[in-house]
């Protein structure tokens, strides 16, 4: 891994982590990434060609909007930045959910799909097939296509992007939909150089937390009030937040 770590020249980028249905607080950073790009831009006007906002997963879930949360992402990006959209363990259980509600419904509505289901006017009483049902026919085919069409990862320099973390040891085209979607302990403890820095959410933690190998960004949203956004530019590294 090449020290220190790098963006490529030109790219700022802002890592968003999990919102989990905080649309208030998504709106708050949105704006505070707006603004740190535009003084970024006044101070040095060729200070960076390529604005970037990647978002590490879990949109929807516990807190009170996810469907505001996913109305936001698909209708309003934020205008001169490229988006990515990355998959989270919480839009998988809810695609599971779809997919498989005998197997799956029960646990995604038990893991913060009761909020979810509540945000798009679904009641959460009966059974869980009878609320997948209800759901299912009051999602947007909108909302539907942009979750099946969520990537696993992405990278940029000398940084992998993904929800959850990776495996140790493993090349990024053999890891697992599972690894990256949900894996803590075995990454989370392991000082290996994975080749490229990994930032990641799916781990709440109460303040960011810088590894030489990893960086966590989950700040527990939905329950704290404080939504994260690491910022990197060539060698720099920066905290954006809500509540704090």
């Amino acid at each position: 891994m090449a020290f220190p770590p790098r963006v490529p020249q030109g790219t700022r980028v802002y890592a968003i982590g999990d919102i989990h249905g905080r649309l208030d607080l998504l709106r708050q950073l949105r704006a505070q990434i707006v603004d740190d790009a535009r003084r970024s831009a006044w101070t040095n006007p060729a200070d960076a060609r390529d604005n970037v906002v990647v978002y590490l997963g879990d949109y929807v879930d516990r807190g009170p909007d996810s469907c505001g949360v996913l109305d936001l992402l698909i209708d309003e990006p934020l205008p001169g930045f490229r988006s990515v959209h990355l998959k989270g363990n919480h839009e998988e259980m809810l695609l599971a959910c779809l997919r498989d509600p005998d197997r799956a419904a029960s646990q995604w509505l038990y893991n913060g799909g009761e909020q979810a289901v509540e945000s798009y006017g679904v009641a959460p009483r009966g059974s869980p097939r009878a609320v997948r049902d209800a759901f299912a026919q009051c999602l947007p085919p909108r909302h539907l296509a942009f979750l099946e069409g969520l990537p696993l990862h992405h990278s940029e320099g000398d940084y992998l992007f993904v929800h959850a973390g990776i495996r140790p040891g493993v090349p990024l085209e053999r890891q697992t939909p599972e690894d990256l979607l949900w894996i803590r302990t075995l990454f989370l403890a392991s000082p290996a150089d994975h080749g490229m820095v990994v930032v990641h959410g799916h781990t709440p933690v109460a303040e960011p937390e810088i590894r030489p190998n990893r960086i966590g960004i989950d700040t527990w949203a939905f329950a704290s009030g404080r939504l994260s956004c690491l910022v990197l530019w060539d060698a720099e590294r920066r905290i954006l937040r809500t509540g704090f």
